[in-house]
């Protein structure tokens, strides 16, 4: 998946490694915000599904995991940190 420009900076600023953001497509769980964004993020159960492909290796990334996407139109808008829970839309 691509990323814009203003994705690849603030992956950039905030220290979110490349790795990281591909895990999180391949494995994130995704949640629909406004019109035609996606929230990716690390949910117990995405953290399970990749623990059972990187094994060992997601210790090492644990503080990483609390990190998220906003994905529009097949390219990574932005990434960042996550400090609150994200609401469900119902």
């Amino acid at each position: 998946m691509d990323h814009t420009l203003h994705g690849c900076k603030r992956s950039q600023q905030r220290g979110i490694p490349p790795l990281v953001v591909d895990l999180l497509l391949q494995f994130g769980a995704r949640e629909h915000a406004a019109e035609g964004l996606e929230i990716l993020f690390f949910d117990n159960r995405s953290r399970k599904r990749l623990q059972a492909y990187a094994g060992g290796l997601i210790g090492k990334l644990n503080e990483q995991l609390d990190t998220y996407a906003v994905v529009a139109g097949g390219k990574v808008v932005t990434v960042g940190t996550r400090y609150k829970r994200i609401k469900h839309a119902q």
